[in-house]
Parts: structure tokens; sequence; C-alpha cells
């Protein structure tokens, strides 16, 4: 779950929870608007810890540099000057 879909979620269940007066046979709107508010949250949290550690370790890697094969050369052929 990304961090808009989890922001998505948290607005659509505080609109349930608190902008709605209907009432739905043997549903409850309030319920169902913090259950979503609540995956919402933690969805966000999840979301946040995964960029953060994706982050870190974007960091850590080396990066290589590519010579296209059409620049490369032989070890064995002397230095150009």
């Amino acid at each position: 779950m990304t961090v808009g879909v989890s922001i998505f979620l948290i607005a659509v269940g505080a609109i349930l929870k608190f902008a709605t007066n209907l009432r739905v046979a043997h549903v409850n709107l309030d319920t169902v608007g913090v259950i979503l508010m609540i995956a919402g949250v933690v969805g966000l949290l999840i979301g946040l810890y995964l960029e953060a550690v994706r982050g870190r370790r974007a960091r850590s890697v080396v990066a290589e540099e590519r010579v296209p094969l059409s620049q490369r050369r032989d070890p064995r052929d002397p230095p150009a000057y």
C-alpha cells in the first residue's frame, strides 16, 4: 500500500465517520469509517518505513561506472596519449 492510497483511505474513512448521516441496513457507516482510517494509518506507517529502508539501502550501494563497448580497450594495449 503506497502513501497515496493510505491518505485516500484516511480521507474516505473520515468522510464516512464525520460527514455522513446515512443509515444503511445492517451496516454502521461510522464503524466502517473508523476501520478505513485505522487501515490508512497503518498503511501509511508501513509505507513510510519501507521508503526509509529503501532510501538507506540505495545510499549504501556502490555505483559502478559503465563504459560502452565501443569505448572499451584491451588492458594489454599501450596507453593512448
